[in-house]
C-alpha cells in the first residue's frame, strides 16, 4: 500500500517561484480544513519553493473560508514581518486583512506592510496597497493614512498599482461607514 503524499511532499516539486501544486493543497484544506496546520508549517520551510507554494495554496484557500487562517493569526503576524522572499510577502500581503485583527494587530500588520511598499518587486507593493486597505476597514484610525499613501501610489507606481490603487479607493472613499467584511476587498 503506498504511503500518503504529506502536505510537504505536495509543495516541493518545482522552481521557487513556480505555483506547483498550491491549487491542490488548497483545495485540500478547503475539503479538509484540519490540514491547515501543515501548509502553515511550511511558511517556515528552509526551501523557498516550499514556503512560497505553501503562502500561495493559504492565500487561495482563505480567499473562500478565511476563518482557515484564524487559528494561526499570531504566526501569521509574525511570518508577515520576517518574510523576505517577494512570493511569500505578497500571498501574506494579500491574507493578513482577512484574519479579524484587533487594534494592536493591525498596527503591527501595518508596519510590515509599510516595509513592503519598498519592496523592488511591483506585485509586492501592490498586495502590500490591497493588504492596507483591508486593515484600515478593520481600524478605521488608519484609514487618513491609507488613503493618503493609496492616492500617492495611484498617481506614481507602476500600471498594476495604479490600477489597484483606483479600485481600492473607489471602495474606501464611496463606503459611508467602514465595513469590517473580509469580502469587501477581494479582488483576485
Amino acid at each position: 500500500m503506498p504511503k500518503p503524499q504529506t502536505i510537504r511532499s505536495m509543495l516541493v516539486p518545482g522552481h521557487r517561484l513556480d505555483a506547483g501544486r498550491a491549487r491542490d493543497v488548497a483545495a485540500l484544506i478547503l475539503a479538509t480544513p484540519r490540514r491547515t496546520a501543515q501548509v502553515v508549517e511550511c511558511l517556515w520551510d528552509d526551501e523557498a519553493g516550499v514556503a512560497n507554494r505553501a503562502a500561495d495554496a493559504l492565500e487561495r484557500a482563505s480567499y473562500h473560508l478565511p476563518s482557515l487562517l484564524a487559528p494561526w493569526k499570531d504566526a501569521l503576524l509574525a511570518r508577515l514581518a520576517e518574510a523576505e522572499h517577494n512570493k511569500l510577502r505578497w500571498n501574506l500581503a494579500l491574507m493578513i486583512a482577512r484574519l479579524k485583527l484587533t487594534a494592536p494587530e493591525t498596527e503591527r500588520a501595518m508596519i510590515a506592510l509599510r516595509k513592503y511598499l519598498e519592496d523592488r518587486g511591483s506585485i509586492v507593493r501592490t498586495a502590500a496597497m490591497h493588504g492596507m486597505a483591508g486593515l484600515a476597514l478593520q481600524n478605521p484610525a488608519l484609514l487618513p493614512e491609507v488613503l493618503d499613501t493609496l492616492r500617492i501610489l495611484t498617481r506614481s507606481g507602476t500600471p498594476a498599482m495604479r490600477a489597484r490603487g483606483r479600485i481600492l479607493l473607489k471602495k474606501l472613499e464611496t463606503a459611508d461607514k467602514p465595513v469590517r467584511s473580509h469580502k469587501t476587498l477581494l479582488i483576485h
